[in-house]
């Protein structure tokens, strides 16, 4: 099947998102310090969507994780670990020839110089993804398809894919994608590609450093400027918090949480001249909502992008207004944050919801730390330094 028939019908989906990319397993180390002095480490997985799509399982919803592993023992693991958070791994696809990939890492924060990472996913079946291998009707069955940069860097045949994806045609799910520059991927392409790959889709998320990082671009409405095409754009803007450019949906709180999805409207892709007379429109009729973080005591700095997206992405599936999606994000992100791997058990709904709430010095007053989540009430949480 070389690509989605067009008008690909999702109305009656029954799966919430859709997830595709590549999960690795992943070593994690038993003490602080370098790779060379390490002992020994825990095997776990990782993965930017399936980290996405376990969150959004453990939280409640139908999820479903598409790649592709090898016929080898770490594919069977990710496959199991993978299912065993109440995700569909049915559309996942094995390959005889190609290995699962792995990576070491140090304890450290990811953006400190100290942070190694060993990866071993050269060759690796996620590589292979392409147009011709991929189960479309899978992919198009959700409310919600979303894809990630890191897909884009791993070979040709998955840019292609993500082209493929991101393609405006009729019945297409709303697409989501998280730009997640990793510069080590990039080393020998253009991550200028990434830009286009967002400006195809309806929600993007993206860190003020790493717009700046890999497109030259600083500041939350430059990124919003070069982007005029979504009709979500999240920029993350680390313990600033978030600001969010949105078209057409709420900002604040409302009194009822209505089951529809209000998920935003499809992009119009332009170029040229024509394009920045997008950017300066979508600043006209722009709702800017900007939440701040939390403070949370950090047990380790990895998996708080991918569960801030889950969050934000399960909030959006309920309806909330902007604000909601943002805090029900960075709850997620703190979930993440106070454990020492990728994934971790989000707060109960009625925990999050209560949270979410609060009024804006209440919130500014929150501190999480390991353990948060299994509180009974909120309160529990709210304590000044």
């Amino acid at each position: 099947m070389s690509g989605p028939a067009a008008g690909t019908a999702h109305a009656a989906a029954t799966t919430d998102v859709v997830c595709l990319g590549e999960s690795m397993v992943t070593f994690l180390p038993s003490q602080p310090g370098r790779l060379a002095d390490v002992p020994s480490f825990g095997r776990g997985i990782g993965g930017a969507e399936s980290n996405v799509a376990c969150a959004l399982a453990a939280a409640g919803h139908r999820a479903a994780w598409v790649g592709r592993v090898g016929a080898d023992g770490f594919g069977d693991h990710l496959v199991e670990t993978i299912a065993g958070y109440g995700v569909d791994t049915s559309a996942v696809r094995r390959d005889p020839d190609r290995p699962t990939g792995i990576y070491f890492r140090t304890a450290t924060d990811r953006g400190t110089e100290a942070h190694e990472v060993a990866y071993y996913r050269a060759g690796s079946a996620a590589s292979a993804m392409s147009p011709a291998n991929v189960p479309y009707e899978e992919l198009f069955a959700g409310r919600i398809l979303h894809l990630s940069g890191i897909t884009a860097a791993l070979s040709a045949d998955c840019l292609a894919l993500l082209r493929e994806l991101t393609a405006p045609r009729p019945g297409r799910p709303l697409v989501s994608f998280d730009v997640n520059h990793r510069p080590r991927l990039w080393r020998d392409g253009d991550a200028g590609v990434l830009l286009e790959l967002a400006s195809r889709c309806d929600l993007v998320f993206v860190g003020e450093d790493e717009a700046e990082e890999a497109w030259g671009i600083v500041g939350a409405e430059a990124i919003r400027a070069a982007l005029p095409e979504p009709s979500v754009v999240v920029v993350k803007r680390g313990s600033a918090g978030a600001t969010v450019f949105a078209s057409g949906l709420r900002p604040g709180p409302r009194s009822s949480n209505a089951g529809g999805a209000d998920i935003g409207s499809r992009p119009t892709h332009v170029g040229g001249a024509e394009a920045g007379e997008r950017a300066a429109q979508a600043a006209d009729r722009d709702t800017v909502t900007v939440v701040p973080a939390l403070r949370v005591d950090v047990v380790a700095a990895v998996g708080a992008g991918d569960a801030f997206a889950a969050g934000f992405l399960s909030a959006t599936l309920r309806g909330l207004p902007v604000r909601d999606r943002v805090r029900h994000g960075h709850l997620m992100a703190a979930a993440a944050l106070t454990v020492p791997g990728d994934l971790t058990e989000p707060p109960a709904r009625d925990h999050a919801d209560r949270l979410v709430a609060l009024d804006d010095g209440a919130w500014g007053r929150l501190r999480l730390g390991p353990g948060w989540t299994a509180a009974d009430r909120a309160h529990e949480e709210v304590r000044t330094p």
